[in-house]
């Protein structure tokens, strides 16, 4: 098994951060394969090559087809992989995070548990789009319909910035075709904006489902971190696009919002604002750990892993010489 062909294993230390690299790329009818550290994509054109450390979400959509050595690349590389339906627009599936370490999950899942909590990190998303508002003493009710005031008047000046007629947000998910130019662009860019919130969530080792404004989906923790960009991304975009006359209005609205998001500053955002709500600020200023493992322990929260503690127990002992460790 050493002598397997291709590059070695990188070490996670040696990948690039989620903020250097490409946001997502998005791939349909094709063969998706391995070279060396590059995945490839092959059709009747031909075969592009693309370093696979520096793409932080693959999209793959109807008639593409992956083998085993590319999906290895992609999981040693740290790379998310997402499946999903037509321009995008529906999900299925995605592959393994970046992160080994369970601290921002764990933090996550203790936030969402208790209903103070749950409250506080909702109120600091709503802060987060309303920064000129004290939003300490409303309630839940009262900033939802804050945010909906807020949304609509962002599609109205949209609107009347690009010509495009608004009629409100009406799609079916299960025939993109039959929604008009705007609102296949919002779905498609939507769409964009929720795989790489998706993909960044994964990254650090959160739960994509454990949300704290949208509950009881897969993916509410995605929905409640795109939100905070829409206004700014997505929505501009889906309208710049229903402005122009294209034939294909998700891939044109795919490639705007790859674009929008070209300098990396979203996901080195998404990474700052996720951390600045699920942990305290001195926790939030300290480096991102990527790879940890220890042992739980009731009195000292956590111990070395790796260690046989039957004949190492000096280090852990409590002061009154209790010896109640199991041996690993």
């Amino acid at each position: 098994m050493n002598n397997m062909p291709g590059t070695p294993k990188p070490k996670i230390q040696e990948l690039p951060t989620i903020r250097d690299r490409l946001t997502f790329l998005y791939a349909e009818r094709c063969v998706v394969n391995r070279q060396d550290g590059a995945i490839t994509f092959t059709d009747e054109r031909g075969t592009v090559l693309v370093p696979s450390a520096m793409v932080t979400v693959l999209m793959l959509g109807p008639g593409s087809k992956t083998t085993h050595r590319a999906i290895e690349l992609i999981s040693d590389t740290g790379t998310s992989v997402i499946w999903v339906g037509e321009n995008g627009v529906r999900y299925y599936a995605h592959g393994r995070s970046l992160s080994q370490s369970t601290h921002l999950l764990m933090q996550q899942a203790a936030l969402v548990s208790n209903v103070r909590t749950r409250l506080m990190v909702a109120k600091k998303m709503y802060q987060m789009r309303f920064p000129d508002e004290d939003v300490t003493y409303l309630s839940m009710q009262q900033l939802r319909g804050r945010e909906g005031a807020r949304v609509r008047s962002v599609y109205r000046k949209q609107s009347k910035k690009t010509n495009v007629v608004w009629e409100g947000r009406a799609y079916d998910p299960e025939n993109f075709a039959d929604s008009n130019a705007i609102n296949q662009a919002l779905s498609a860019a939507h769409a964009c904006l929720y795989g790489v919130v998706h993909s960044v969530i994964v990254a650090l080792g959160c739960s994509p489902g454990l949300g704290f404004v949208h509950s009881g989906h897969a993916r509410s923790f995605v929905y409640d971190i795109a939100d905070l960009y829409k206004s700014t991304i997505s929505i501009p975009v889906a309208f710049e696009i229903a402005s122009i006359a294209s034939e294909d209005v998700g891939r044109a609205t795919r490639r705007a919002m790859r674009d929008a998001m070209a300098d990396g500053r979203l996901l080195e955002q998404i990474v700052k604002d996720i951390r600045f709500l699920l942990l305290d600020p001195d926790q939030s200023a300290q480096p991102f750990e990527t790879e940890t493992l220890h042992l739980w322990d009731d009195r000292l929260e956590r111990v070395p892993h790796a260690v046989s503690y039957g004949t190492a127990l000096d280090e852990f002992d409590e002061p009154d010489g209790d010896q109640d460790s199991t041996s690993i």
